[in-house]
Formats: C-alpha cells, sequence, structure tokens
C-alpha cells in the first residue's frame, strides 16, 4: 500500500505530541518495517523544519529533515499539483495540495488527523487509528 502521511502525523511523531504519540510511532514503526510504502509531501519537511526550530535547535531540525526524506518518499509540489489543488473542493489549501500530490503520485491513501478537511477527497482518507486498525487485520 502507498500512503501518504498527511503533516499533522510527520509533526506528532517529530515533535513527540503526547495526545498523539502512540499512533504516530505505531506509523512510523509499520513503515520502517515496510508494512506500507510512505510518502510525503515537498511541503512537509518546510512545515516540520519550521516546528521543530522552535521546539529544537536549528541543527536538530536540520537533522530531522535529513532523516525524513531518507526514510519517505517524497511527492513533488509542482504547478501541476498547485493547479489541481485549486479546483479541489477541499477547502484547506494545504490539504488540498497533499491530496493534488498524493492523486499525482498515484498513491492508494492518505493518512491524516484532520478528516474533516479531506471529506471530499477522491482517495480514501484514515485517521492514524483507522490506519493502523488496517494494517493490523489485513
Amino acid at each position: 500500500m502507498l500512503v501518504l502521511l498527511d503533516t499533522d502525523v510527520v509533526l506528532d511523531y517529530v515533535l513527540q505530541r503526547e495526545d498523539f504519540l502512540s499512533e504516530a510511532n505505531e506509523i512510523f514503526a509499520f513503515h520502517a518495517e515496510n508494512v506500507f510504502k510512505g510518502y510525503i509531501t515537498a511541503s512537509t519537511p518546510l512545515n516540520v523544519y519550521y516546528f521543530a526550530r522552535k521546539k529544537f535547535d536549528a541543527e536538530k531540525a536540520r537533522q530531522t529533515i535529513s532523516d525524513l526524506i531518507a526514510t519517505f518518499d517524497v511527492c513533488l509540489v509542482d504547478s501541476a499539483a498547485l493547479k489541481s489543488a485549486v479546483n479541489l473542493t477541499i477547502t484547506d489549501f494545504e490539504d488540498a495540495v497533499q491530496h493534488a500530490c498524493a492523486e499525482a503520485a498515484n498513491l492508494d491513501a492518505i493518512v491524516t488527523r484532520n478528516l474533516s478537511d479531506y471529506k471530499n477527497a477522491s482517495l480514501p482518507v484514515y485517521s492514524p487509528a483507522e490506519f493502523l486498525n488496517l494494517i493490523k487485520t489485513s
């Protein structure tokens, strides 16, 4: 299964957000075990760096980005993806871009905590808990 991890799930893991950490850790562990092939968009490292730099320091933030791009495949955020995102009926533009990138890369699903933002998605969209359940029952 080819799966885009929405930025919020990546941030939960990187920033160790207590309320969401258990599920994020499990998702990252399943990815490390090659249970699914994980993707992020090219915009995700930018957002992660912004927040990681505030929580840690610039050096640790850069190392975090280096680890992410070594671990996950990166979907391009190019002109075609942006044009597609503008025309989607997904209200949050950042999420529309992530969806457009996942579509362009022919991914199977998106994992996010913001299910309501993806209510008009053409791809399957799972919460972290739903995705973990899917993996465990497959």
